[in-house]
């Protein structure tokens, strides 16, 4: 296969469960048809015992390179110091608590091998509480690039722990910057405007935890005021014009900040997940 070497960027930091973040790493080791060559993990300030466990066990018998930081910095940091770290041009995103299906990484290097000329790949994912087999809903996103660029108009066109990208496209387009709970539709935002190319597979690549707690931290003012700054750095670059600007920030200020959680879980199940059966 001709794209066959790979990097993974995760990062973890010391609100991580350390069971999760185990069962994260081995989904990614020991249960992929074809393993990466390196994990690249940016341990974000200081952790637990717990989890320095972990991260010794897959030192010992894995190419994990931990970069310890002093301070916590938050995701856009640490993810732009663990891609600029990898050593080869394919890199895949993978958080610190979902499960990677077994054959994930050997569908995005098929891709790649028969798509050379993409920048980005995701794919879907399914969502589970509590016990892995009990998935209770799934993201679904446009596969073809025409698809993805028009999307990302009004929503996040990937989900962000699938993707596999080139790093020369990535550091290219500015790399990961820090934006609260956006870091990843800021990079596809500015990566369109540098003319990368964007595909998902159309299957679904990671399994990921979900719950009540996931949509309350997609609440509250900072995130619509995240929200609402990238709106703007879309409205001046011309990727969409004022109506759509209006539209998109009157619906996040509606469901980010007016609504309570447990309405705001219905809407995001409602409305951005599919709730049936793939």
């Amino acid at each position: 296969m001709k794209h066959k070497s790979f990097s993974v960027a995760m990062s973890v930091y010391k609100n991580d469960a350390p069971c999760y973040f185990d069962r994260a790493l081995e989904s990614i080791t020991d249960q992929q048809t074809i393993k990466p060559d390196e994990i690249v993990l940016v341990v974000d300030g200081p952790v637990p015992d717990e989890i320095n466990t972990v991260i010794n066990k897959y030192s010992e018998r894995f190419n994990l390179k931990a970069i310890r930081l002093e301070t916590n910095g938050g995701l856009g940091n640490a993810l732009k110091i663990a891609t600029e770290n990898c050593s080869n041009e394919l890199i895949a995103r993978m958080d610190s608590d979902d499960i990677a299906i077994p054959n994930r990484f050997e569908q995005q290097l098929m891709f790649f091998e028969k798509n050379d000329h993409v920048d980005v790949v995701g794919g879907n994912i399914s969502e589970f509480v509590d016990n892995e087999n009990n998935v209770v809903s799934y993201r679904n996103v446009p596969m073809f690039d025409n698809e993805i660029k028009k999307y990302l108009k009004k929503r996040c066109p990937f989900n962000h722990m699938t993707v596999m990208l080139k790093k020369t496209s990535l550091l290219e387009s500015g790399g990961y910057l820090d934006l609260h709970f956006n870091e990843d539709y800021y990079l596809w935002v500015r990566m369109l405007l540098n003319n990368a190319t964007f595909a998902n597979t159309g299957t679904n690549l990671v399994n990921v935890r979900t719950g009540a707690n996931q949509y309350a931290r997609r609440g509250g003012l900072s995130y619509y005021k995240s929200e609402k700054k990238l709106q703007s750095f879309m409205f001046k670059n011309k990727i969409i014009n004022f109506s759509t600007y209006i539209a998109n920030c009157l619906k996040r200020f509606i469901v980010q900040v007016l609504l309570p959680n447990k309405i705001r879980s219905y809407v995001y199940k409602k409305f951005a997940r599919n709730s049936t059966k793939m």
